[in-house]
Parts: structure tokens; C-alpha cells; sequence
């Protein structure tokens, strides 16, 4: 059972490591980079509420009413039950001791969310395969997810300085 005190920690090392991805996202995109547009997310989410689970082409799907906003709260919401993942992994002595291959390893196989829920759902098939270059957005995926769990170690190391 976790402590109020380590409740607040979990979430804040998932909204941590979900900025530090985002930041990887704005370097992506200086790049030139595609990167996941959130209000797409919001979109499926939308649509499954009214009980359609999978589309051909999300972005051609009918927008919902704060597409954009909802997109963007499951995101940081995804990376705080991601940040407990990790906890329930490894147990709250993380906490007090972060190590970055943890971090790094759960953070990496959260990539099976997007590969078998999330890319299936809004029409890009397992893994990306629908995609016209899907080991490149699979390859994407894998190391924005390594990103966040990076993230999740640096996000631990600040609350420990900070406290």
C-alpha cells in the first residue's frame, strides 16, 4: 500500500517523464519529424464512448467537441498509470533509490500499448504495419517509449532534490 506522500510522488514522476517526452516530441517536430497529434487521441476516445472501438483512419473520422483537450489529458493520465507501473514493478524502494534501467525498461515495454491498442484502433494496424513506413514509425515508437522511461528516472532524481 502506498503512502499519500509516495501517491504524490508516482504521479508526479509520470507527468514529469510525460513532459520530458513531449519535449522529445518538439525536438522531433524542429526535425521535421510527424509526431502522434494528441487531439486524435481525444478523438478515438470520443468515438468509443459512443461505442466505436476501432476505426479505418482516425483522422477522417468525425471530430468530437475537445478532441484536442481530452487527447491531451489521457496522455499525461497514460503516463501517470505508466509511473505506477513502474512502482507495482519494482516496488515503492525505487522511490527512494531511482536506477535508470528500471525506469527505462518499463517505460519500454509500455510500448505495447500503442502497438496493439492504440495504432489497431485508429486504423495504422499492429505495430504501424499499416503505415507506409512501419519499421521507421515502429522504431519511433520504441525509443520515444525508452524516452519517457528516461524520463520517469530524471523525473524521480528532481522530487528527490527537491524534497
Amino acid at each position: 500500500m502506498l503512502s499519500i506522500n509516495e501517491w504524490v510522488q508516482v504521479m508526479l514522476i509520470g507527468v514529469g517523464a510525460t513532459i520530458f517526452m513531449d519535449i522529445w516530441g518538439l525536438i522531433q517536430k524542429a526535425m521535421g519529424v510527424a509526431t502522434l497529434n494528441y487531439a486524435m487521441v481525444g478523438r478515438w476516445a470520443g468515438h468509443l464512448l459512443r461505442g466505436q472501438i476501432t476505426h479505418s483512419h482516425i483522422g477522417k473520422a468525425e471530430p468530437i467537441a475537445g478532441e484536442s483537450a481530452l487527447g491531451w489529458f489521457i496522455h499525461y493520465a497514460v503516463g501517470i498509470v505508466f509511473a505506477f507501473l513502474l512502482v507495482a514493478v519494482y516496488g515503492t524502494a525505487w522511490l527512494q533509490d531511482p536506477r535508470w534501467l528500471p525506469a527505462v525498461m518499463v517505460g519500454t515495454v509500455t510500448v505495447v500499448m500503442p502497438f496493439f491498442v492504440m495504432q489497431p484502433a485508429m486504423g495504422a494496424g499492429v505495430a504501424a504495419s499499416r503505415t507506409p513506413t512501419p519499421w521507421i514509425n515502429r522504431l519511433r515508437s520504441v525509443l520515444t517509449h525508452a524516452i519517457f522511461g528516461l524520463g520517469m528516472y530524471f523525473a524521480a532524481l528532481l522530487i528527490q532534490q527537491v524534497a
